[in-house]
């Protein structure tokens, strides 16, 4: 597991609890970065892994 696949994890997370605080809080701009947080995360864990499968 390298580096891209933890902080994709990582960023996947905090964008989760963006969005749900901004679910709770009716804050829409607070909702929208969760969501891209996630969406950022999910894009740096598949290049970690596509990195992983490379060295393999």
């Amino acid at each position: 597991m390298n580096k891209d696949r933890v902080v994709g994890a990582a960023k996947q997370a905090v964008g989760a609890v963006k969005e749900a605080a901004g679910k709770a809080v009716g804050d829409a701009k607070l909702t929208s970065e969760g969501k891209r947080d996630k969406v950022e995360g999910k894009v740096q864990n598949a290049v970690g892994s596509l990195k992983d499968a490379l060295k393999e």
